[in-house]
């Protein structure tokens, strides 16, 4: 695998940046994880990304991380040399980040120490449950409910497609706090996966394996010190968490994207027809270029939006209208950048598939198993209709 660092050079960036590539890069080259079983392998792969300090990256400094704060050049950066290594490495990291992006962003201080450092540390796996079957994108219609008692609530319902379910240590889970107050009427809530009431054990099998479940709630009592952030405001919590990482979803896609491209050079430079290689033929050529220019697009996007909000959303904002003008802003770079660098990443992979031939649909090749990897990529955390929906409502 080519350890190519030019793209970490862009003005974007900065000389940390560029280390923390090159070390990630070193680091992968030597990482032998047993994918067979994807529950397994995710746990092994959070605890060999612990030991080696990256999950330090998930959070704040105060509360074990590597940074002051949450970097999204660094996100996007390991996100993107994860994901040309291993889905699966990729994922764990960033189930790490997206499960306690929320407690980061709104979590009390004894929150924070309870979860973050364990986060950091690979004691705990995070899980984000916001998903139900009836209400994905249209988040407004889940039906989950927590009940306030006079120390607690009581909730009950079923989240879907819920990643890390199961293994999880501790879900943020949203839920109706209002019935009938829309989006308006959801809260979140840190849930502990020995909770009395919580079930996770319906398994989800997906075409790009990896740890998903069902996760229900039957009379699931929590303490009242349990409730994320301030009650009823769940839905801002929950899109904000999600903004800071769609950029990074945006990275994992171009990682499996650039490993395409080396996969389709490396067969088209040994794969002999009518005595010449693969990659004499003018039309090999011109089909790589196209795949470098998908690439590369996506990738200026990608990093255009992480290093504005590094730049322009950790500092404080002059007013309160420069600050809701900014997040604007940032949230159509995201999209754009997810929408973009997913769907041109899809488009990569088929093309170097289709360089492969027959080869390229057999189980065990490493195209193969990149074809099934991105097409999620496409669905979760906001399909690419949703982003398009984002970008256009900011136009107008």
């Amino acid at each position: 695998m080519e350890n190519s660092l030019d793209q970490w050079t862009l003005p974007f960036f900065e000389p940390a940046h560029l280390e923390l590539a090159s070390s990630l890069h070193e680091w992968c080259k030597h990482q032998n994880v047993d994918e067979q079983d994807d529950r397994v392998a995710c746990r092994q792969w959070v605890a060999e990304l612990a030991k080696a300090g990256w999950l330090k990256y998930c959070v704040p400094f105060e509360f074990g991380g590597e940074l002051a704060g949450l970097d999204s050049r660094s996100l996007v950066i390991v996100r993107e040399v994860l994901s040309q290594y291993s889905a699966l490495a990729d994922f764990a990291f960033a189930m790490q980040g997206l499960g306690s992006g929320a407690i980061t962003l709104s979590g009390t201080t004894s929150q924070k120490l309870t979860y973050l450092n364990a986060v950091s540390r690979g004691e705990k796996i995070a899980a984000f449950a916001l998903s139900e079957e009836g209400a994905g994108s249209d988040v407004a219609a889940m039906s989950t409910q927590a009940v306030a008692t006079a120390d607690g609530f009581v909730l009950n319902g079923e989240k879907t497609w819920i990643s890390n379910g199961g293994i999880a240590d501790f879900y943020v889970v949203f839920c109706k706090t209002e019935m009938n107050l829309g989006s308006k009427g959801i809260s979140a809530f840190i849930v502990d996966a020995d909770s009395s009431g919580l079930d996770a054990s319906e398994h989800i099998t997906v075409m790009s394996p990896h740890p998903l479940s069902k996760v229900k709630f039957k009379n699931c009592y929590i303490n009242k010190s349990q409730l994320l952030g301030e009650i009823n405001q769940g839905f801002k919590l929950a899109m904000q968490t999600l903004d800071i990482f769609r950029a990074s979803v945006a990275a994992a896609a171009q990682g499996m994207a650039r490993r395409a491209l080396y996969e389709a050079k490396t067969y088209a430079s040994t794969r002999s027809m009518f005595n010449q290689k693969l990659l004499d033929f003018q039309m090999t050529q011109a089909s790589l270029g196209q795949m470098l220019g998908l690439i590369d697009s996506a990738a200026l996007l990608t990093y255009r939006a992480a290093w504005f909000r590094d730049l322009h959303l950790t500092k404080e904002a002059s007013s309160p209208t420069r600050q809701k003008e900014t997040l604007k802003k940032y949230t159509q770079l995201a999209a754009l950048s997810k929408l973009i660098a997913t769907e041109n990443a899809q488009k990569v992979i088929d093309m170097a598939l289709q360089m492969h031939g027959g080869k390229g649909v057999l189980v065990g090749q490493k195209i193969e198993s990149l074809y099934r990897d991105i097409r999620a990529l496409r669905i979760y955390e906001g399909a690419s209709e949703v982003q398009q929906l984002i970008i256009g409502r900011s136009l107008i």
